[in-house]
C-alpha cells in the first residue's frame, strides 16, 4: 500500500528554505512571531480550561456526571467542525484564516461578561461560552499547526518542541491568572482573555510566510476531508500514532481534565487558586520535558520513546490513586506533566514530520480532533465513574490502559522501529 513521504526540501516556501539542521531556529523572525502568536492564544485557551472547570464545579457546584455531560455537549460541535477547519487550512492561506478566527474570538469572553454583569453566570451561559470557544479551537488549531512547518523548515522536531514548551509556559501564566478569579472577579479575567486574543491577531499578522493555497479550491469540503482521511489510513505510522493517542487521551487526558479538578475539590478540599497552582505544576513538568527534548532533538526513533512513556504513566497515576500527602502530590503532578509533555510532543512530531504538505492541515486537524474528541467521551465516562465508584477510582482505567497501549504499540504496530524521515538528511 502506498504511503506518502514528506516533500523534498525544494518544495518548501522560500521563507523557510534557509532553515536547516545547523542553523538556529530562533534566528528566523517568522518563527519568533509564530511563537508570540501561539503564546497569546495559548494563554487565552489555558484560562478557558480552568474557568470552565471551576465555573461548573466550584461556582455552579454541579455533580461530576452533570459536568461530564455538559463538557461533552460543549465539545462535540467543535469536534464536528475540526475536520472542516483542517480542510480550510489546506484549501486556503492558513495565516489569513487564523487572523479571521482570532479576530472573532474576543466575542466569546465579551458575551460571558455581558451575561455575568446583567444576570449572573448560569449553566446555559457557561455552556454557550464553552461551545463558542470549542468552535474557535476547531478552526484555529489546524491552521496554527500548518504554519509551524512553514516557519520551522527542516527543524520540525525542534520547532514542535519549542512551540510546545513556550505553549506550556504561557499556559502556566494563564492558569495562575485565571486562578485569581475569586480575588479579581470573573469580569477582569475575561477581559484579560479577550486581550490575549487581540494580541494574538496582531502577532499573526507579523508572521513572515509565503502565502499559499496548498490544494485547488475546486471540489466540496467533504471530498477534501475524505481525501485527508484516506491519506491518514494509508500512512500506517500516522494512523497508529493517532489511534493510540486518541484511546490514551480518553482516560489519561480525561483524567486531567475531568477527574483532577474533582480530586482537588473533594479529596484535598482545595479552591480555585489551589487548582490553578496544581495545574501550573503539571504544565511546569510538561515545559521541562519539552526543554529537555529540545536539547536532545532530533530523535532518530521518536516512536520508541512515545511507547515507553505510555508505560511509565502507569506508575505516576498509581501514586496519585493512593492519595499522597501534599509534598508527594506536587511531585506526582509534576511527573505527570513531564510524561504528558513527552507523549504529546512526540506524537505531534511523528505526525507533523510525516504528513505531506498538501495534506498537513487535514492530518493535523485529525490529530487535534483526537485530542479534543477524546475529552467528551472521557468526561461522560469518568464523570459517571466518579459518582458511582469514587473520585480516585476514576484513575484506574487509565492505569490499566497505559500498559495495554504500550504492548499494542510494540507488538502490533511499526512505531517501535519507526525512524524519523528527517534523520536521513543529517
Amino acid at each position: 500500500m502506498k504511503t506518502l513521504e514528506p516533500h523534498n526540501e525544494n518544495t518548501k516556501p522560500s521563507a523557510t528554505r534557509e532553515i536547516n539542521e545547523n542553523s538556529n531556529i530562533w534566528d528566523n523572525s517568522g518563527f519568533r512571531s509564530y511563537i508570540q502568536s501561539t503564546g497569546f492564544s495559548g494563554m487565552a485557551f489555558s484560562m478557558h480550561q480552568l474557568l470552565i472547570s471551576w465555573l461548573l464545579i466550584g461556582v455552579l457546584q454541579l455533580s461530576a456526571d452533570d459536568v461530564g455531560i455538559l463538557q461533552a455537549l460543549m465539545g462535540l460541535p467543535g469536534i464536528a467542525l475540526m475536520l472542516w477547519g483542517g480542510a480550510s487550512a489546506d484549501r486556503a492561506d492558513p495565516k489569513q484564516l487564523l487572523i479571521r478566527v482570532y479576530g472573532i474570538a474576543p466575542l466569546m469572553p465579551l458575551f460571558l461578561i455581558i451575561v455575568h454583569q446583567s444576570i449572573g453566570v448560569a449553566v446555559w451561559s457557561v455552556a454557550l461560552w464553552g461551545l463558542g470557544m470549542s468552535i474557535i479551537i476547531s478552526f484555529s488549531q489546524p491552521s496554527q499547526q500548518a504554519i509551524l512547518n512553514q516557519v520551522s523548515g527542516n527543524q520540525i522536531q525542534k520547532g514542535v518542541s519549542a512551540a510546545t514548551a513556550i505553549g506550556f509556559l504561557v499556559q502556566i501564566t494563564g492558569l495562575l491568572l485565571a486562578g485569581q478569579m475569586e480575588t479579581l472577579g470573573l469580569t477582569i479575567i475575561l477581559i484579560a482573555q479577550g486581550t490575549c486574543f487581540v494580541l494574538g491577531v496582531y502577532t499573526v499578522i507579523h508572521i513572515r510566510v509565503k502565502a499559499t493555497r496548498a490544494v485547488p479550491s475546486s471540489g466540496s469540503t467533504i471530498d477534501a476531508v475524505s481525501a485527508g482521511l484516506k491519506v491518514i489510513y494509508q500512512h500506517k505510522d500516522i494512523f497508529h500514532v493517532l489511534s493510540i493517542n486518541f484511546v490514551s487521551s480518553i482516560f489519561n487526558a480525561g483524567a486531567f481534565i475531568t477527574v483532577f479538578p474533582f480530586i482537588i475539590k473533594r479529596v484535598y478540599d482545595g479552591d480555585a487558586m489551589i487548582l490553578a497552582t496544581m495545574m501550573a505544576v503539571f504544565y511546569a513538568g510538561a515545559t521541562a520535558s519539552n526543554l529537555l527534548m529540545y536539547k536532545l532533538m532530533p530523535f532518530v526513533r521518536p516512536g520508541r520513546l512515545f511507547l515507553i512513556m505510555q508505560l511509565t504513566r502507569m506508575i505516576i497515576l498509581l501514586l496519585l490513586w493512593t492519595k499522597p500527602d501534599w509534598w508527594l502530590l506536587i511531585t506526582v503532578i509534576f511527573a505527570w506533566g513531564v510524561n504528558m509533555g513527552f507523549t504529546t510532543t512526540l506524537a505531534r512530531t511523528i505526525v507533523q514530520e510525516s504528513a505531506a504538505p498538501e495534506f498537513r492541515g487535514r492530518v493535523m486537524s485529525v490529530f487535534t480532533l483526537g485530542m479534543m474528541g477524546s475529552a467528551p467521551i472521557g468526561a461522560i465516562v469518568l464523570g459517571t465513574i466518579i459518582e458511582w465508584f469514587g473520585t480516585l477510582n476514576a484513575l484506574l482505567p487509565a492505569i490499566v490502559l497505559s500498559v495495554i497501549l504500550c504492548l499494542i504499540g510494540m507488538i502490533f504496530t511499526g512505531l517501535w522501529s519507526y525512524q524519523s524521515p528527517l534523520s536521513s538528511r543529517e
